[in-house]
């Protein structure tokens, strides 16, 4: 069975190459040429560009550009040893490698854009030329590109936008690019098009704030380590956000602060919303990554006090029960509303309701999906929860008291949580602290992804012949503590939620035959064989899911690299029990003897699957 993937030819190494203060050699005088210049440019490169004929001939943005001094502009017929024919392919070649030998600082990348067809250009470099010059590059060592000539090229150029931050309508650090790798330029432009229009318009700024909070979390005036300055690295970040810490301490050393800072910027980026990320203020990030918190009203009257606004729903009076249309109550109102899963079709019509119509003030989990995030109406303020590594507790406290002080005003409070609130949500300990504070909450179920999720990775929880009862259960407990799972029964499906980040630990505690592990598994221990999935993202356009064995699943997961939180584990043979033709007959006496020829059935030859996305059904929901 084949361990990894097996490599496929035909792709491109997609590097981000920062060619800052190095010089690139264009040579073409076309708008193709002025094209790569401006690219090269915004890199901070030196772009140098050769023309035939000079600026005389050039077309009229390399020519401003020269005027302005933003880049070098030579006429490659006033070169030594240069061709004005075609007949004589080989001298130019000749004169760009004499040109490339004398320049006081060397060339780094070759750009040959003359190679095709311009309204104003009159003259075409033929294949015989292109391939001269690019042999000298070659035996320089120097990357070429030939445009339009690919099997003369090191590298090709993607077809790439770069977003402008919304506010200031200026470039942004944002870059995106697509390539085809020769197989359609102009659809790779489209694809690149449809790209952009569908990401959120304020993603620049999004980039630009979180640089900014990246900057302020490293500025602890202490000594940065090594682990911290590697999880601000794009590169070297660990795969999960969600890496078991300490909690946080009163006290902090220079070194725990930074850590502790920088490892909350990587939450924020994963989990708020683009739209909340492109708006934050110094103030805010400062707060958010010293764990404060920053008092702001729902709306401001003309007097400059707070006053809260009506929600559209409490003037209206309903006896709909699922409309959550109540009269208008004498003081504020706190509801604890389950978001279901992700996928905003999802949602009940009582959260629809309370989210759409009644609510001042969301308090949102940090797992909330932005889509869902994005049905609250502009004028309700929403604050995410900062329930960070380490300040689980503190963040906790911060948005139950919050609810508190906005019903005390009056206001219609949803604390908005993922799943179900009630299934592993804390809601139990949130109605209670309500209810010694004076408000009853009303509890709005949600549809949980503990079932929600196996079914949009094709598991079902029960099935007959397969699966007879599941169990629901969490893979770390108060404070980080290890909890008891599960021992193993054939006929039991079982699914974990948090416990994707302590997978190890999981897998030890079901697999460990060391007595101590009685202490962490009620039963007996799982076979290497049982069938698992990690299931990432469920519900959501990027939803992952990763097929196979108790084995081999800690391998399939470090393959695929980046984890995308929130994510689930499910066990049991109920996990293959529908793959293509179904297999009902695990339950069936001495079906063990067959599991072997199961798992190949599912599996094939290789140790794991991996499926990327929704069925294409759910785009029309």
């Amino acid at each position: 069975m084949e361990a990894f993937p097996t490599p496929v030819g035909g792709a491109s190494l997609l590097l981000s190459f920062k060619p800052t203060k190095k010089d690139i050699l264009i040579i073409g005088g076309n708008t193709l040429a002025a094209k790569r210049a401006f690219a090269a440019l915004e890199a901070e490169a030196t772009v140098i560009v050769l023309a035939r004929g000079g600026a005389s001939a050039a077309c009229e943005e390399l020519k401003w550009r020269a005027d302005q001094g933003q880049l070098e502009l030579y006429d490659l017929d006033a070169l030594p040893c240069s061709s004005a024919t075609l007949s004589d392919y080989w001298r130019d070649a000749k004169a760009v490698d004499t040109f490339i030998y004398t320049r006081p600082t060397r060339i780094h990348l070759v750009c040959i854009t003359d190679t095709i067809a311009s309204p104003k250009a009159t003259y075409r470099r033929s294949y015989a030329s292109a391939r001269e010059i690019a042999r000298e590059c070659r035996h320089r060592r120097i990357p070429i590109n030939v445009t339009d000539m690919p099997d003369l090229c090191d590298f090709s150029f993607m077809s790439t936008h770069r977003f402008a931050a919304s506010d200031s309508e200026q470039p942004s650090a944002l870059q995106v690019g697509v390539t085809t790798n020769g197989h359609g330029c102009r659809l790779a432009g489209r694809i690149r098009r449809d790209i952009v229009a569908n990401l959120p318009k304020d993603i620049g700024s999004a980039v630009e704030r979180v640089g900014k909070l990246r900057a302020l979390a490293k500025s602890t005036g202490g000594v940065e380590g090594e682990e911290a300055a590697q999880e601000l690295d794009e590169d070297g970040a660990p795969d999960t956000p969600n890496e078991p810490v300490p909690q946080r301490k009163h006290e902090e050393s220079a070194e725990e602060r930074t850590r502790r800072r920088v490892k909350w910027v990587a939450q924020v980026s994963e989990y708020w919303p683009i739209r909340k990320l492109a708006r934050l203020t110094e103030e805010e990030m400062d707060a958010i990554l010293d764990g404060r918190d920053i008092p702001t009203g729902i709306t401001r009257s003309g007097s400059g006090v707070s006053s809260p606004t009506p929600s559209q729903g409490d003037s209206e009076i309903s006896s709909s029960l699922h409309d959550l249309s109540l009269a208008p109550p004498r003081r504020g109102r706190i509801f604890l509303v389950g978001s279901g899963p992700g996928h905003p079709s999802l949602l009940t019509v009582a959260t629809h309701a309370a989210l759409t119509k009644h609510a001042d003030l969301v308090l949102s989990d940090k797992l909330v999906p932005d889509a869902v995030l994005a049905l609250i109406p502009a004028h309700v303020e929403v604050r995410i929860a900062r329930k960070f590594p380490g300040n689980a507790e503190g963040a906790q406290m911060e948005l139950m008291e919050a609810a508190v002080e906005a019903a005390a005003r009056g206001l219609t409070v949803v604390r908005l949580k993922q799943g179900d609130p009630t299934v592993y949500g804390r809601a139990g300990e949130e109605v209670i602290y309500f209810r010694a504070k004076g408000f009853e909450p009303v509890v709005v179920p949600g549809v949980t992804s503990a079932l929600a999720g196996p079914i949009f990775a094709g598991i079902p929880v029960t099935q007959r012949g397969a699966a007879e009862s599941f169990i629901v259960c969490t893979g770390v407990g108060r404070q980080g503590k290890e909890v008891k799972l599960p021992g193993y029964e054939r006929g039991r499906t079982v699914v974990i939620l948090m416990g994707v980040a302590r997978l190890p630990q999981v897998l030890d505690a079901l697999q460990s035959q060391l007595p101590e592990a009685t202490q962490r598994r009620d039963g007996p221990t799982y076979p290497d064989s049982t069938p698992i999935a990690i299931i990432e993202r469920a519900s959501m356009p990027d939803q992952r899911v990763i097929f196979s064995t108790l084995k081999d699943i800690a391998a399939a997961l470090e393959s695929v690299g980046e984890q995308r939180p929130p994510g689930m584990i499910v066990i049991g043979w109920s996990v293959l029990s529908l793959w293509k033709e179904g297999d009902m007959s695990i339950l069936e006496d001495e079906a063990e003897r067959r599991d072997g020829e199961r798992l190949k059935t599912w599996l094939g030859e290789k140790p794991w699957r991996i499926t990327e996305g929704l069925n294409a059904e759910w785009e029309d929901w």
